[in-house]
């Protein structure tokens, strides 16, 4: 049997992480890093640039949005809800959804598929 490391060769860092050092902001962009990849879901970091978004798309799987530092503006089926620091947000499956980083924007998105 593989052991964490191994199936997470390239993506997590051996032992404890502090997840904003793993990722930084770029001046206009929006940047990712997948930390974990499996059939039954994703785990990735996202770094927005102040003013960057993620425009309205929907998903078929649901998705746990954390806001790691930083705040955004998360629009779900059109209802705008502000999420801080330390605040997280379930983004439904099917549900139409986007990001705007009022600030720059550390987050951890989880996407659960089964």
């Amino acid at each position: 049997m593989e052991s964490p490391a191994d199936i997470n060769k390239g993506t997590w860092p051996n032992g404890p992480a502090n997840l904003s050092r793993l990722i930084e902001t770029q001046p206009g962009s929006v940047v990712s890093r997948v930390l974990l990849k499996r059939k039954t879901g994703n785990v990735t970091l996202f770094a927005f640039a102040p003013g960057q978004d993620l425009s309205e798309h929907t998903a078929p799987f649901d998705a746990l949005l954390q806001v790691l530092q930083g705040q955004a503006t998360i629009s779900i089926a059109g209802n705008p809800f502000t999420v801080r620091a330390g605040e997280a947000i379930l983004l439904p499956a099917g549900k139409p959804h986007a990001v705007q980083a009022v600030s720059a924007l550390h987050m951890l998105l989880t996407m659960i598929r089964e």
